[in-house]
């Protein structure tokens, strides 16, 4: 194999060669490591490396499954037994795991040699990846501009082709907008898909769930066979797919009822650009045969309310789980201003104030559960402006002030899919002017990744993104 060919294949691919033994999982370590080193200086997406860990993997064999030998990186709030994961934290700059999570493990059994961390905002509150402690994660596209967030830091290296695919978590839109942002594939599952134990049974109320970010629409679906399924704790499990989601690749969505918007849910514009890539994807799937209309759905709450209120109290309980381990108040020393404000803004509110977030997003949930009796697929833009300049999200700023308005007109459709528990995806379908990428956000009723990755398959048989490069690749 000629190692300049490493980047185009995707991992589903890279595990295929190894299988035929026409190259070894040592080999493609070795290029990852080196693509690392040498994209890792301009884009500062990798900030845990522990290449000896992938090593030890490759000693002892890898185990025989879909992406046996592949290299992978975990974003930076996961655990794996033995290496660092700091949470993009100060006070956690040199936390080892003890353990690992349910989902390295399963990483590990499907075969993919991890040999390091990619970047995370604190706590993964932000939609950049800027974090004190790392500092920012930089756009493979434009090195002025945000890689996202908040697995910011997985998306920019996949993007880069340091790696075909990478873990990524998205609790209010953390997959779809980095995924957005840097041009690659994300899908976000249905909610209880993918485990997120043992240490909890659910992240953020449910609205937190992990997966991947890649270039390609078929590793994403590989992977999610890899993932999926219920591990003893879990609360809830998510309903069983008709066949292995890999299965749905190439397989017809059939005629499709797809909904379609160009605006804000709040009413706002959005940038034209953007707009214009929207409604030139619903005249797309209007020529692949989909019935296509363009309306949206009505929610009777606004979303950022709700995340404000379940967002801040698990923030708050990340600082009161610091505050009894070291047994001292969290200091601007420990973490950034906004996970402070954060925590302080929770600590001020009550149960009953917890009970009616929850509540608001039953009823957002329940206005798109009816919205989608009437259609397949909801198409929107992921966001409603291009990737961010770097700076313009500030959570260190003494005044904080900025943070929601620029997220409401940012990344106002995201999150109401994680209140749901919907399946949604970013498909990497347009650029604008200056070279950046505009992801389309599709989203599917509960339970149906499997619509989504047959559609996403064909859209990305007529429209491929895999050979669209960055400047900035390795």
């Amino acid at each position: 194999m000629a190692f300049k060919e490493y980047g185009s294949y995707d991992a589903v691919g890279l595990g295929d060669l190894v299988r035929k033994k026409e190259v070894t999982p040592r080999e493609l370590l070795d290029e990852a490591i080196a693509r690392t080193e040498r994209i890792e200086p301009k884009i500062n997406a990798v900030v845990v490396k522990h290449f000896d860990y992938a090593e030890r993997q490759i000693e002892r064999g890898m185990p025989q499954g879909p992406f046996s030998g592949v290299p992978f990186l975990l974003k930076d709030l996961d655990l794996l037994e033995g290496t660092r994961t700091t949470f993009g934290a100060s006070l956690y700059k040199d936390e080892v795991a003890d353990h690992s999570s349910t989902l390295a493990q399963r990483c590990l059994r499907a075969g993919l040699a991890i040999f390091g961390k990619s970047s995370s905002p604190e706590f993964g509150l932000m939609p950049t990846t800027e974090p004190r402690l790392h500092g920012p994660t930089r756009n493979p596209w434009n090195l002025d501009h945000s890689a996202g967030g908040s697995s910011g830091g997985a998306a920019a290296a996949v993007a880069a082709r340091i790696l075909p695919m990478a873990h990524a978590s998205d609790g209010g839109g953390s997959i779809r907008i980095p995924a957005s942002a840097c041009g690659v594939f994300g899908l976000k599952p249905t909610r209880a898909r993918n485990p997120v134990g043992p240490d909890r049974g659910q992240g953020w109320g449910g609205f937190s769930c992990s997966h991947v970010v890649s270039i390609s629409v078929r590793d994403s679906a590989t992977m999610l066979d890899a993932l999926c399924g219920p591990e003893p704790t879990s609360p809830y499990h998510a309903p069983p797919p008709e066949r292995p989601f890999a299965e749905e690749i190439g397989r017809e969505p059939g005629r499709l009822r797809i909904a379609f918007t160009t605006t804000s849910p709040y009413g706002d514009p959005i940038d034209r650009e953007i707009a214009a890539a929207v409604r030139e994807t619903a005249t797309l799937l209007e020529k692949l045969g989909h019935h296509v209309e363009e309306r949206a759905p009505a929610l009777p709450i606004d979303p950022a309310e709700v995340m404000a209120m379940i967002v801040g109290a698990n923030t708050a309980m990340n600082v009161r789980l610091a505050e009894k381990r070291f047994g001292r108040a969290m200091t601007a020393e420990d973490f950034e201003t906004l996970t402070l404000a954060m925590a302080h803004n929770a600590q001020n509110a009550n149960a009953t104030d917890y009970v009616a977030a929850e509540l608001a997003a039953f009823q957002i949930s329940r206005a798109l559960a009816d919205f989608f009796q009437n259609c397949d697929i909801f198409l929107s833009p992921t966001l409603c402006s291009p990737p961010l300049r770097l700076g313009k999200l500030n959570s260190m700023a003494q005044d904080l002030s900025h943070i929601g308005p620029t997220l409401r007109r940012y990344m106002p459709a995201t999150s109401m899919f994680n209140m749901s528990g919907q399946p949604a995806m970013s498909v990497p379908l347009a650029w604008n002017s200056a070279g950046l990428p505009l992801g389309m956000m599709f989203a599917a009723r509960f339970g149906d990744e499997a619509t989504l990755l047959r559609l996403a398959a064909q859209l990305e048989q007529e429209r491929p993104w895999r050979t669209k490069l960055p400047p900035i690749c390795a």
